[in-house]
């Protein structure tokens, strides 16, 4: 039987095939794609011309209002439930939307009396109940607008549960103990399991379901990283960043002290146009290599580097993931990041430069000047253009987005969707392996992000960021400068022990409810200012920020060990200054 299947396989496998009629008119991958784009234009501006339907258009009885937390800010997914003519069941419902909206068309009825149950978990319920003229109207078909709703925050064993779980991660963060990622993953599966097995025991478990918990994941966010992530990963294959390496080497002329300003001066440069870690990735060992080929000690060069990346980073949208979180949350544009950050950048980079100079003066002093030829050599050869034509489009592509990123806004097109788009065409004009692309992509901080967001979004569902919202504004008041000084101070203090990605992202809704409140703040200086604080707070300590453990990751590696302390000497101090300047900048500023 197998021997008569093999002759079949054998037989199908010599049989002539007819020959395939060449297609005259091949459709390339680009047109495809641009066909796409059109379609779904045109499909979205149809979509936005269909008639909405309402409550008030049906011809029946209606009830609409707003949701709203003690603090003024909308409540989403409030169980909204309408009971009439003193019965006990139920006769209409609704959630409320994100913006607090609820819209409830009511069945006919003879409406002798009519009661609303707002419920909602962790805020105590409220009712109301309509009055003679209400219910009138109602029998004729009219639509009741209720008063504004306000639901007062409870404290229940949810909210203990969720502190406590997002205390754990950000010590586990802080200690190393395991993997960021995996320490936030962990926070989600804590506040979930207990939400979906403690619920039917006791309602006062529940925190936030799936649901809700991807309500508060910034897909703005995962995207705009995932984007840049592909975009780098192309750009790298190229070998410019090794090119430009070799440049400052060869114009340093072998004398650290000018090597330095030049390295920190690129770094910074880079980490503002593509982002800070990846600067750290690309340069820490090429530094390195430089720094041996001078006969010093690669951390008096890596570690300025590190303090320059941090702070280079906070003038784009794209430098620092603490700006990609404040952007999106915020919608602050790639420009406004631009004007109103980039001077405090070059002031804090002037300072930071003549504090590293002094701290290591020693160490540059005895470099002895002049190039090493055979080290020029290796580095010239290692430090070229491997694929110019690459580079050429992908340099192309890569400059069409930052205008994207500086003007899109204007256009209406998100950062996020430039980064995708920018990825799509930069690998569909170089040609590359989209599998090979992909995995450049860097999984696991995406699936940090996302399971930060649901550990945020858990301790914001229970009212522990309201608390601390609250908390600040009994202490600032309306006094804008010290709320400036206070979000500045407290980010750059509190970055420094724990990392300033989960810091920023539980901070973005504080920071939301003071600018609201207070008015002088509506030019979102307080979120310039947590851009300036938990950035540049980065630096005081080695697990500041992700661009410090990714290079001491690197020089580990290579023999030489950042310590904790040794970093601490020269963060610290560095921090304060560069911090005081920021702080200077957006005083003067705003």
């Amino acid at each position: 039987m197998y021997a008569r299947i093999d002759s079949m396989r054998d037989s199908q496998s010599v049989t002539p095939q007819r020959p395939r009629r060449p297609n005259p008119h091949p459709v390339s991958v680009g047109r495809l794609l641009c066909g796409f784009l059109v379609i779904l234009v045109v499909a979205c501006g149809l979509v936005e011309r269909l008639p909405q339907a309402s409550a008030s258009d049906s011809g029946s009885s209606a009830l609409m209002g707003w949701i709203y937390d003690s603090q003024g800010q909308p409540v989403r997914s409030a169980e909204v439930e309408v009971y009439v003519n003193r019965q006990e069941e139920l006769f209409a419902s609704d959630r409320s939307a994100s913006d607090g909206a609820f819209a409830i068309a009511l069945p006919e009825s003879t409406f002798e009396s009519l009661r609303v149950e707002v419920d909602r978990a962790h805020f105590h319920s409220q009712t109301w109940s309509a009055s003679g003229d209400e219910l009138a109207s109602l029998r004729q078909g009219g639509t009741i607008r209720l008063p504004d709703i306000t639901l007062e925050r409870r404290i229940t064993l949810g909210f203990w549960i969720a502190t406590l779980t997002f205390v754990g991660m950000l010590v586990i963060i802080a200690l190393e103990k395991l993997h960021n990622t995996m320490a936030a993953l962990l926070g989600t599966a804590i506040v979930l399991g207990v939400s979906f097995v403690g619920r039917p025991l006791n309602s006062n478990l529940f925190i936030l379901d799936f649901d809700q918990a991807l309500q508060y994941v910034d897909f703005d966010v995962i995207f705009l990283v995932m984007g840049m992530m592909i975009v780098i990963g192309v750009l790298e294959t190229t070998g410019i960043f090794q090119w430009t390496a070799y440049q400052a080497y060869r114009l340093s002329r072998g004398r650290a002290w000018l090597l330095v300003i030049i390295l920190m001066i690129l770094t910074s440069v880079a980490s503002a146009m593509l982002d800070n870690v990846t600067t750290m990735l690309l340069m820490a060992p090429i530094t390195l290599e430089i720094a041996l080929a001078l006969g010093i000690n690669p951390l008096s060069l890596i570690i300025p580097e590190i303090l320059a990346s941090n702070i280079g980073g906070i003038s784009t949208l794209i430098g620092t993931p603490t700006n990609i979180l404040i952007g999106s949350y915020a919608n602050i544009s790639f420009g406004d990041f631009l004007v109103n950050l980039t001077p405090g950048v070059i002031l804090a980079q002037a300072a930071l430069t003549g504090y590293v100079l002094i701290v290591y003066r020693r160490q540059y002093r005895e470099v002895s000047g002049g190039l090493s030829d055979r080290m020029l050599e290796r580095l010239k050869e290692n430090g070229r253009i491997t694929q110019p034509a690459t580079l050429a489009k992908a340099g192309a592509v890569f400059a069409v987005m930052l205008l994207l990123f500086v003007f899109g806004e204007r256009f209406h097109l998100i950062p996020a969707v430039t980064a995708i788009l920018g990825a799509v065409f930069m690998l569909l004009l170089v040609e590359t392996d989209i599998r090979e692309m992909l995995r450049i992509v860097d999984w696991t901080t995406l699936m940090f992000f996302i399971a930060l967001f649901m550990v945020i979004g858990a301790i914001q569902e229970v009212g522990l960021i309201s608390m601390i919202a609250a908390g600040i504004k009994q202490v600032v008041g309306e006094n804008l400068t010290l709320s400036l000084m206070v979000i500045i101070w407290s980010g750059a203090l509190l970055s420094g022990v724990i990392d300033n990605i989960p810091f920023t992202a539980a901070m973005l809704p504080v920071v939301g409810y003071l600018t609201r409140t207070i008015p002088s703040a509506s030019s979102k200086v307080l979120f310039y200012g947590l851009s300036v604080g938990s950035a540049m707070g980065g630096n005081s300590t080695l697990i500041g920020s992700s661009p410090n453990m990714v290079a001491a990751g690197i020089t580990e590696r290579a023999g030489y060990r950042i310590t904790y302390m040794t970093f601490l000497k020269v963060g610290l101090p560095a921090t304060v200054l560069t911090v005081a300047m920021g702080m200077l900048w957006l005083l003067i500023r705003f």
